[in-house]
């Protein structure tokens, strides 16, 4: 876990430090953004940092400190992730560390992308000091990224180049859908490799523009749960790939109310994966993080009836993991 920190350190530093432009902070209300801003021809364009925080301001305080020392962190990150697979952690693999590479690259995870779905599930193993379980629950081929409309729309900063360019020379092709005006899906041919984008609903689930990546998404609801406060996560690929994710304890409650609304029903393998991956979760963190776990669940349960109905028709399938909730406060 110390090695694993250490990287995701190092990966944040780096993100930073790879910024051209001075800092710059810009005010929205009550929050503060940070953005780097430098001369493209006769404009000013500003290059979106992150959130305003502590943590943020010292590294802008140590920038040029950042900037002189990048190949001895490279080199640094090598190790440690030389070191992660040597104890045991599951690397990613390399179609989907190549994807993830790429639209790292792009500022896709800069620019307030968060990975849902197994893949970070998978990404859990370093943040939680777990080992993945073999079998089904940890395997997937798909990638989901979810990111919020509104925030989108606030950074007035995009992805370069734009992810249809990079999924094109990744081999991917755009999967058509029902709104002829926007893609929110890429497949790539021979791997059958699939990437989606997704945003929080609040009602109508039909598809939105997320500015920021220039894509198309589908709108769910209950997807707001999941992504608020996302954390920051380290791929293993290569020197390692800073990513964002959902927390783990949001994840595993988001994970008990879809499993009972998947419209195929919830006794099918979707939910039943996703019952597997909450009760994995649930059983790892009431022993660590109770704290965390017992906030995102009353979180959950205080939110309105349909919620609650959805968490108790799975936990009714799962009388081990209701223990552990219902105990956690004891």
């Amino acid at each position: 876990m110390s090695a694993y920190t250490d990287l995701v350190r190092l990966l944040r530093d780096d993100a930073l430090s790879g910024v051209e432009g001075k800092p710059a902070l810009k005010e929205r209300g009550e929050k503060g953004y940070w953005y780097a801003a430098r001369r493209v021809g006769t404009e000013m364009r500003f290059i979106y940092i992150g959130e305003d925080s502590d943590e943020t301001r010292a590294r802008i305080e140590r920038i040029e400190e950042l900037r002189a020392t990048a190949k001895d962190r490279q080199a640094e990150r090598s190790r440690l992730v030389r070191l992660l697979r040597a104890e045991g952690m599951t690397p990613t693999d390399r179609a989907t560390g190549s994807i993830l590479s790429a639209m790292a690259a792009a500022g896709t995870f800069r620019l307030g992308g968060t990975i849902v779905g197994t893949n970070a599930f998978r990404l859990y193993e370093g943040e939680l000091g777990i080992r993945l379980p073999l079998g089904g629950m940890a395997n997937t081929g798909d990638i989901d990224i979810a990111q919020f409309e509104k925030l989108s729309i606030a950074l007035q900063d995009q992805v370069e180049p734009g992810l249809a360019e990079t999924f094109s020379a990744l081999k991917f092709d755009s999967v058509p859908g029902l709104d002829k005006g926007r893609t929110w899906r890429w497949a790539q041919g021979g791997s059958g490799q699939l990437v989606e984008f997704l945003t929080p609903a609040f009602g109508s689930e039909t598809i939105r523009d997320l500015p920021a990546l220039g894509v198309g998404a589908q709108a769910l609801n209950y997807l707001n749960f999941l992504i608020a406060e996302p954390i920051f996560a380290a791929a293993l690929y290569r020197s390692g790939i800073l990513v964002q994710v959902p927390r783990p304890e949001r994840f595993a409650i988001h994970k008990l109310i879809i499993a009972d609304r998947r419209r195929d029903g919830s006794g099918s393998l979707k939910s039943s994966k996703d019952r597997e991956q909450a009760a994995f979760l649930i059983e790892a963190m009431a022993e660590d993080r109770p704290d965390d776990l017992s906030r995102a669940y009353r979180t959950a349960m205080e939110v309105g009836p349909r919620w609650r109905e959805h968490i108790g028709n799975s936990l009714k399938r799962m009388p081990e993991t209701k223990s552990i909730l219902e105990n956690l406060d004891t």
